[in-house]
């Protein structure tokens, strides 16, 4: 199997909310969408990122859409620099997305932050000055 993540889709309670906050609130470039489609795709640099009802993406998987807490899963930006870091932030966060760990140092010597989309899925952004991930 090829190493490559093709499309990441979220399951979304309420996808008009998570439409604007994607498209509107970052500004992130929908593809062969017209409202009122039940799936929505947005074109991104490497991959694409897809909306999809919660309740038909679970019942497409077989398994229950009852979730809560922290799924396991985190989508990541990386940015050149610390400041990128602090505008993609506050860019997430004028959008609509709640802070939950605002930039910092961390521990593993780089700088990062933690937001939630509107139906709290996480997003980290950081700057890795070992790998240049951007």
């Amino acid at each position: 199997m090829k190493p490559r993540i093709s499309l990441i889709t979220l399951g979304a309670r309420d996808l008009p909310r998570m439409i604007a906050f994607y498209r509107d609130g970052l500004g992130f470039p929908t593809h062969n969408y017209a409202p009122g489609d039940d799936m929505v795709m947005f074109r991104m640099e490497g991959t694409w990122l897809g909306l999809f009802p919660r309740e038909e993406q679970a019942r497409d998987a077989q398994v229950s859409p009852d979730g809560s807490g922290f799924g396991g899963v985190v989508l990541s930006r990386n940015e050149p620099s610390k400041a990128e870091v602090d505008a993609t932030f506050a860019e997430a966060l004028a959008a609509g997305a709640t802070a939950v760990k605002p930039p910092q140092d961390v521990f593993w010597g780089g700088y990062s932050g933690y937001f939630a989309d509107p139906e709290e899925n996480l997003w980290e952004v950081a700057w890795n000055p070992f790998t240049d991930l951007t």
